[in-house]
């Protein structure tokens, strides 16, 4: 009777224990299950999120007007060319080519929005010189006016740049644009501090402000006092 017993007694225990064991793993295997699941849905999810970034992304492109621009010139392949309405002039001079190498682009702004039927032309150097000469005349022509010499009764009918007319940007050096020689003009810079300009404009991109150019090295508050009647962009 007592063998029995016993031998009852350790079914019951191992039943028990295998019952446990059962228990314990369809408990770990349910929560893992749920894990994946999980995780599968977030992933999923994820999934769907970054398809509509893109679908609205190409949208959005899609969406943008397309301007025709006319650039002629010093460019490489002048002509026609289709932008969207975010480019810039240096946009449309890179997407004809480039520049040749009589281009001078001082007194053109590279960094310029484009517009539909815009017409952009890139002068060689010798007409911008022209340009310059022409300029220099006109202001010494205006000056003339004013006053012809020392002894002469000053006429206050004539345009008098010191008297508020428009500041001609023609005859400023444009930091975005200018080349070594041009930004060596400028009272108080060598070709160190010209170097200096072109390194952070190759570096940084170009220029929003005149102010930012503080922001090259050498370049102070009284040397940008200096000059700054002096620069464009």
């Amino acid at each position: 009777m007592s063998f029995h017993y016993r031998h009852r007694k350790i079914i019951i225990i191992c039943i028990l224990f295998f019952t446990f064991c059962i228990s314990i793993f369809f408990f770990y295997y349910k929560n893992s299950y749920k894990k994946k699941n999980r995780s599968r849905i977030v992933q999923s999810k994820k999934i769907v999120k970054d398809n509509n970034k893109i679908s609205v992304k190409k949208e959005n492109s899609h969406n943008k007007n397309i301007f025709k621009v006319d650039i002629k010139g010093q460019i490489v392949f002048p002509g026609i060319y289709e932008l969207e309405e975010d480019s810039r002039v240096i946009d449309v001079i890179n997407k004809a080519g480039g520049l040749t190498e009589d281009a001078d682009t001082t007194v053109i702004n590279l960094s310029k929005k484009i517009k539909d039927e815009m017409v952009i032309i890139v002068y060689s150097k010798e007409e911008v010189n022209d340009f310059k000469k022409t300029k220099e005349i006109e202001k010494e022509t205006l000056s003339k006016c004013a006053q012809k010499d020392n002894d002469s009764v000053i006429n206050d009918a004539c345009i008098d740049s010191e008297k508020g007319s428009v500041q001609d940007n023609s005859l400023l050096i444009n930091i975005n644009t200018a080349s070594l020689d041009d930004l060596k003009t400028l009272s108080g810079i060598g070709e160190a501090k010209a170097k200096s300009i072109i390194d952070y404009r190759n570096s940084n991109g170009l220029f929003n402000s005149i102010e930012d150019l503080k922001n090259v090295d050498g370049i102070g508050e009284s040397l940008y006092d200096q000059i700054k009647n002096s620069i464009t962009i």
